[in-house]
């Protein structure tokens, strides 16, 4: 399972607030329609004037080729053209990377 990480930032003239409403409402059900997607997880800072992000933002997909393929697709050209209407595409670092599970207690 690959996952790909970006801890993402709003883009000028966004409040925090008005980026979340955004981010986790409209453009979220945007990316759900990425074909090839396992998960797909936001996390917004509970503090977020002493944040250096706006929030972290996790899409799970069987490998490379498929995340690649999701990104390629229409649904994916969808969700990057309106991520880059409140978010600064690039302020944050992006990582791939193969999660393992240390302590899963939830």
């Amino acid at each position: 399972m690959i996952k790909l990480v970006n801890l993402v930032s709003r883009r000028e003239g966004y409040t925090h607030e008005e980026f979340v409403e955004r981010w986790l409402g409209e453009h979220t059900d945007i990316a759900k329609e990425m074909p090839g997607l396992k998960k797909y997880t936001t996390s917004v800072p509970t503090d977020p004037e002493r944040s250096e992000y706006d929030g972290i933002v996790e899409l799970y997909f069987e490998d490379m080729a498929a995340l690649s393929a999701a990104f390629e697709s229409e649904a994916g050209e969808r969700t990057n053209a309106d991520a880059a209407e409140f978010i600064d595409m690039e302020a944050g670092p992006t990582m791939y990377v193969e999660e393992t599970v240390q302590v899963d207690e939830t």
